[in-house]
């Protein structure tokens, strides 16, 4: 099983997107507090998130709560643009998880100390002048990497 950890999301459709990904890879989405929005039902319906409730999504009050869970991946790669590490030359295994930060800030200095410059990787693009990719689509082309090589739809 691949992972997904969303550090405090803001946008509940980027959310939405990643959690159907998640459904449909049988992933399991972690959600890092504080959200920038409330999951409650009108919510889910408003963003199209009917199959939310069969999806495999754990809340974590706060990072610290998120590393000691049982349900915690086994190792963690921070996808982020502060790495000229490509995310393919990195070698995934069942449990790892792929952690994301916030869609405005990206994922805070403290967090790129703790995980390391060799759990850093980055989705290369050809537009320097750009930034990133949208943090849903970073999220499933990175979550569709680690499943391929790791075989876990084959």
């Amino acid at each position: 099983m691949i992972h997904i950890v969303l550090f405090q999301p803001e946008i509940p459709q980027n959310t939405g997107n990643i959690g159907r990904m998640c459904a449909l890879t049988r992933s399991r989405l972690h959600l890092i507090h504080p959200l920038g929005y409330t999951i409650n039902d009108r919510n889910l319906r408003r963003a199209g998130m009917d199959y939310w409730y069969s999806l495999d999504v754990h809340e974590h009050a706060r990072w610290e709560e998120f590393l000691s869970s049982p349900a915690a991946p086994r190792r963690l790669w921070l996808l982020t643009t502060k790495t000229s590490r490509s995310f393919w030359t990195a070698r995934y295994e069942d449990g790892d998880g792929l952690v994301f930060g916030s869609e405005s800030a990206g994922a805070p200095e403290w967090l790129h100390t703790e995980l390391g410059d060799e759990r850093r990787i980055t989705i290369p693009h050809a537009n320097p002048e750009l930034r990133s990719l949208n943090l849903s689509t970073a999220a499933g082309v990175a979550c569709y990497e680690a499943i391929r090589q790791t075989g876990l739809l084959a």
